[in-house]
């Protein structure tokens, strides 16, 4: 294979790979922060506690973190087919990886929230402060930083699912690494394949590790 093949396949497996990993990594943050705050407010003590609710969330996200991903990624196929109309290519295999992560990503906000100073709270409420601002003045200003350090980790664990979706045709870059560099045998695809992965995931948790001393600095 000429260095403009391997390049042109690179730079294609790396689209894929943002596209699928930017779109499961918001479409997360979004699902596991309300799961996460959920998980936070229902429970003894809570803002609006509820502890049978509270239970029933803390199992659905043990489930959802107990599963495999290559297992999840076989088990979600009907829902994934119901969804995006196919089971094939970068976009459905943003359903799985979602799935996947936001169990992941909501207990991170789960204890990061957990780590907010209690009397930072009761402060705030002794003020008259009402539950919507607690929860976004207080809880989740001053927890960002152990938000935005665990989203980083959920991001560079997608990354990984990722790699793994390529196994069903999910696209990307681990859909290159094994039609080329495993089925047939083309080394120099698969360690391209591997250097360009650990560079992204590099320039993930660089960003990451920036914004959170940014964060923690204020």
């Amino acid at each position: 294979m000429t260095w403009p093949e391997l390049s042109e396949l690179l730079w294609a497996g790396l689209r894929e790979t943002a596209w699928m990993v930017g779109c499961a990594a918001l479409l997360t943050a979004v699902g596991g922060l309300l799961l996460g705050i959920l998980l936070v407010l229902t429970d003894r003590g809570g803002l609006l506690a509820a502890p049978p609710l509270n239970a029933l969330l803390g199992l659905i996200v043990n489930v959802g973190r107990s599963l495999p991903f290559i297992i999840l990624l076989v088990a979600v196929i009907p829902f994934t087919r119901a969804v995006v109309g196919t089971t094939i290519g970068t976009t459905a295999a943003i359903v799985p990886l979602t799935i996947g992560a936001i169990p992941f990503y909501a207990r991170i906000v789960e204890t990061a929230i957990r780590e907010v100073p209690g009397d930072v709270v009761s402060a705030a409420v002794a003020m008259g402060a009402s539950r919507r601002q607690i929860v976004g003045k207080v809880l989740l200003r001053e927890a960002r930083p152990g938000l935005v350090a665990g989203l980083t980790i959920t991001v560079v664990a997608l990354v990984g699912y990722s790699a793994m979706a390529g196994v069903v045709g999910g696209g990307g870059l681990g859909d290159l690494a094994i039609r080329y560099g495993y089925q047939r045998f083309e080394t120099e695809v698969m360690i391209a394949t591997v250097v360009l992965l650990v560079v992204f995931v590099q320039a993930i948790q660089t960003l990451g590790d920036l914004v959170v001393r940014r964060l923690s600095h204020r």
